[in-house]
């Protein structure tokens, strides 16, 4: 039978990565968005409002999927509101896809918030998370829209008889312009205005993020677990982890990005300094160096998500989580940490969204 791909959420790093992934295995493959784009050759693009089913019905009129990835979310004032809204999001996909009978596997991303608690919280309260973190960890006690989304596909696969799984990537780095959370592109961004007017490049985390031990996730190394797990029959129906497999200390990571861009780099002094203070107001100089170097975006907010690097590189522990289930399990892909910042660099300069 042919692999019939909906890659829910396919402008954003895990879900742009993840459709070239498919079409390169031979997949035939949906993406649905509500600003969908025809950036990635051969994807076939789906406008939808994943809150009105009526909507979702009729653009999936004629499309019955046997795989869906979803890959996207929506940032709420609450996590009681992003508990409400993100979970309709996945119950209305599929409860829409539910009378086509088609849907073999649904793959679900969330990440270490399963850990951590939803961004207001972050470790801050109750018992700070063991690390490494581990799938069997169980649920914390207050709300997360996580659970919620994890729930509604647990409840669908019941219903519906297809098998799941669960992925849990740390910060995930690759390609994608325009995305919430993208730490690879906003310290680029940073780097640059960096270079440009002759500032350091100041650590804007915590001690523990500068001192500890990390890791993070490739886009496509996510990709290619997603695709794994929806097709490795001893995979389905498990939560996984998923990072790059190595580790490192950002105070050595830092170094090297700084070097990467031949600018002056400055660790932990006492206290975090947030890069959304230090990005806020800069939008003149981005703009600045975007026309004298002719840059396809001129616009700062639509590169930089400052706040969620924040969130990440300001936690009060040490991150890093255990990858041995899905290496017990097969999944044996290895990306380097330095090499995946410095390929996007790269790319990014490829595609003149840095000079």
């Amino acid at each position: 039978m042919e692999n019939i791909a909906l890659v829910v959420g396919s402008t954003g790093i895990t879900g742009s990565n993840l459709a070239q992934e498919l079409i390169s295995k031979g997949w035939v493959t949906y993406g649905l968005a509500r600003n969908p784009n025809n950036d990635i050759p051969g994807l076939r693009t789906i406008k939808a409002d994943l809150l009105d089913e009526q909507n979702l019905s009729i653009a999936l009129e004629n499309i019955a999927p046997t795989h869906v990835f979803f890959n996207t979310w929506m940032r709420n004032d609450t996590e009681e509101e992003n508990i409400r809204i993100n979970s309709s999001l996945v119950r209305n996909l599929l409860n829409v896809l539910s009378p086509k009978r088609s849907v073999q596997h649904v793959a679900l991303v969330t990440g270490l918030k399963h850990y951590l608690g939803p961004f207001e919280a972050y470790a801050k309260k109750g018992t700070l998370p063991e690390t490494p973190l581990r799938e069997e960890q169980p649920r914390l006690e207050y709300p997360n829209f996580y659970y919620a989304q994890e729930d509604v596909v647990y409840e669908a696969s019941k219903r519906d008889h297809f098998t799941w799984s669960i992925h849990r990537p740390h910060t995930v780095i690759g390609y994608a312009i325009g995305n919430l959370m993208n730490m690879g592109i906003t310290l680029a961004v940073y780097a640059t205005i960096c270079k440009e007017t002759g500032s350091k490049f100041i650590w804007p985390g915590s001690e523990a993020q500068w001192n500890g031990l990390s890791d993070v996730t490739d886009a496509k190394v996510l990709a290619k677990q997603l695709i794994w797990a929806s097709t490795t029959e001893a995979a389905k129906n498990e939560a996984y982890n998923v990072t790059n497999g190595d580790i490192f200390r950002w105070k050595w990571l830092w170094q090297k990005i700084a070097d990467h861009f031949n600018i002056e780099a400055e660790g932990f002094d006492k206290s975090i300094r947030p890069l959304e203070n230090v990005l806020n107001g800069k939008e003149q100089v981005w703009k600045s160096i975007a026309e004298r170097y002719e840059l396809k975006e001129a616009d700062l907010s639509k590169l930089s998500s400052a706040w969620h690097t924040d969130l990440d590189l300001g936690r009060p522990i040490e991150v890093m989580t255990d990858m041995s289930k899905s290496r017990k399990a097969g999944f044996a892909v290895f990306e380097s940490t330095e090499d995946s910042f410095l390929n996007l660099f790269e790319k990014l300069r490829l595609e003149k969204i840095i000079p």
